[in-house]
């Protein structure tokens, strides 16, 4: 199983802080995610993921690019929203 957490607004978009999946090719890459928090989560929290405030990190590792996104069994991919406040 591969777990996305959800922080800030985005837990509150998807109704929990974390849900989990499995990988059937084995790994799950930006496209896959974004289908599976389409299907299985919220459409509103797909839609509002792909906006490039909000960062990605697989294991704790900020990835530069969505693209880099290869997560594997076992692996967390935590979804960052945009940091507010003063």
């Amino acid at each position: 199983m591969i777990k996305v957490v959800y922080l800030g607004q985005l837990a509150d978009m998807a109704g929990t802080a974390e849900s989990e999946f499995a990988a059937t090719s084995g790994a799950i890459d930006w496209a896959d995610l974004l289908a599976l928090l389409e299907n299985h989560v919220a459409p509103h929290l797909a839609e509002a993921v792909q906006a490039d405030t909000v960062k990605l990190a697989v294991n704790g590792r900020l990835l530069a690019d969505r693209a880099m996104l290869d997560a594997r069994d076992g692996d967390e991919i935590a979804l960052l929203p945009p940091v507010s406040g003063g």
